[in-house]
């Protein structure tokens, strides 16, 4: 989550650009406010296992950020969090059948399936990916991030826009290839 914090911090305000394009402007600042809130309540309170921790942070991403950025984070990191139970180790297999059951939510919260312009373009095909290894789940991550160029969005306030939607990166799909890779990075550090 640290890593997390700081690659949002890094892409604020790209990710508000992003969103200047085909939302409200925030995304960026939103989750910088946010991440940096979940940082705050990890280093208060360090939690014993990474499914605690996972849900300390989409618990604090609820509480923090608005727009529905918050709840659709909090809602991923919580059930992924919830899936892990109180394991203090978690194998990468059982990482991604864990974040898959947090993309369910996210689908089910937000209505949304893959092709919809949203964060669940790159967080799909991450969790698919993360059975493969880290690295190519932040590949999958990446380009499913760059394939919401074209799309037109059919989900969320870009929906708003209809074709003028099209040519533009999602934003939140763009946040999800980020935190995809700030966990391949650590894991990769951990080794």
């Amino acid at each position: 989550m640290v890593a997390a914090a700081a690659a949002v911090d890094r892409e604020a305000d790209r990710l508000t650009e992003l969103d200047s394009a085909i939302g409200d402007a925030d995304h960026g600042a939103n989750l910088k406010r946010g991440f940096a809130a979940v940082t705050q309540a990890l280093e208060k309170e360090p939690p014993a296992t990474p499914g605690a921790v996972l849900t300390t942070a989409g618990s604090r991403l609820i509480s923090t950020v608005g727009g529905a950025s918050g709840p659709l984070y909090g809602t991923l990191l919580r059930r992924t969090g919830k899936a892990l139970g109180d394991a203090e180790r978690v194998s990468r297999a059982a990482l991604a059948e864990a974040l898959s059951g947090g993309v369910a939510a996210v689908a089910q919260l937000g209505g949304a399936q893959v092709g919809d312009k949203t964060m669940l373009d790159a967080l799909v095909p991450a969790a698919e990916a993360l059975g493969t290894s880290f690295a190519a789940a932040r590949e999958a991550a990446e380009a499913g991030a760059l394939v919401t160029v074209p799309l037109r969005a059919r989900k969320g306030r870009a929906s708003y826009l209809g074709e003028r939607s099209v040519g533009h990166q999602d934003p939140g799909a763009t946040s999800s290839a980020l935190l995809v890779a700030a966990l391949a990075e650590t894991a990769e550090v951990a080794g």
